[in-house]
């Protein structure tokens, strides 16, 4: 099943923790804010024209458009209840989804997206401006959270895999392949052709953002040589750049998936990841070939630089000299 993701506009410039912590602490006031009300409901099908930004994504396999940079989430050890609709409409919600109506909606998107499953929809109505925002599922990675009962300890574990996997610093909208379990074990689906298309193995992400145990990015690939790069380097790196920590609150740890994690018997993705003693839930990414950036192919990427040079820093080829 693909999981849509809205473009975060504009690219994350400054990487200072205070900033990046202050962020994070947003999707925290989201999940406070979302009681337990009792079962998921089906909602009605208006929306607003923002709505059409969620809506241009299709729905299929396990594919997903990453696109959230990381100044824009956190949970800080909140305890939670279920994910339902009644707890949009209070007063609460609104006052802090006014604040930043842009931000919110693409925070609101992206949990919605990896905890509910294909076919519901999470929707609130702005009583200030009459705005319908609605939300799509499609994973429904956490189906018990979804249906109004507390988080499990495994959904607590993907949801926060999700969030961390859909994460590029610069906020752009990649595709890639996302596999792995939901909280209940059961497979997110995927095909041959899928495996084939996104034929490059990416990373392995895993953590607990609801206790504050944190979140963490290990890549499942050699590292990229100096001339190459990508936007989806919180996870691929180059060795010079393997121990940078430039996605924090995301915590890239040095190494491969193999030393931390147990694949399925298909070796097709993790099924477990084991980090400070504790072993989590992870889910595992796969990007197409054409997404890692080669120094010296003509085009100037967000990832490369100007320079003298012929790597990925300072290619003078694609991107000149600078000055």
């Amino acid at each position: 099943m693909l999981t849509p993701a809205s473009a975060l506009s504009g690219h994350l410039r400054s990487h200072s923790t205070q900033a990046v912590y202050r962020q994070w602490t947003l999707l925290g006031w989201v999940l406070l804010l979302l009681c337990a009300c009792g079962p998921a409901e089906e909602v009605p099908s208006e929306s607003s024209t923002l709505q059409a930004r969620s809506q241009e994504i299709a729905v299929s396999n396990g594919l997903a458009f990453n696109g959230l940079a990381f100044n824009g989430l956190a949970f800080n050890g909140l305890a939670f209840n279920g994910l339902t609709l009644n707890g949009l409409n209070s007063t609460a919600f609104h006052s802090w989804f006014q604040e930043e109506p842009a931000l919110r909606n693409m925070l609101m998107s992206y949990m919605v997206q990896c905890a509910v499953p294909s076919g519901q929809t999470r929707t609130y109505t702005s009583p200030s401006t009459g705005i319908t925002y609605t939300w799509m599922g499609n994973l429904g990675l956490a189906p018990d959270w979804a249906s109004g009962k507390p988080s499990t300890v495994q959904e607590q574990q993907v949801v926060s895999a999700c969030l961390a996997a859909h994460g590029n610093k610069y906020g752009v909208r990649i595709p890639m392949s996302v596999l792995g379990k939901n909280a209940k074990a059961v497979t997110i689906p995927y095909t041959s052709s899928e495996l084939t298309t996104f034929s490059e193995r990416e990373g392995c992400f895993f953590g607990n953002l609801f206790n504050n145990e944190g979140i963490y990015a290990v890549s499942d690939a050699p590292p990229l040589h100096v001339e190459d790069s990508t936007a989806r380097g919180c996870a691929l790196s180059t060795v010079e750049n393997n121990t940078s920590q430039e996605c924090l609150p995301l915590v890239r740890i040095r190494g491969n998936c193999g030393n931390f994690c147990v694949q399925d018997v298909s070796k097709t993705f993790y099924t477990s990841c084991t980090y400070n003693g504790v072993t989590y839930q992870p889910l595992t990414t796969r990007i197409r070939k054409e997404e890692i950036y080669t120094c010296g192919d003509g085009t100037c990427q967000i990832t490369e630089k100007c320079g003298t040079g012929t790597i990925a820093e300072s290619c003078m080829s694609d991107c000149g000299v600078c000055g």
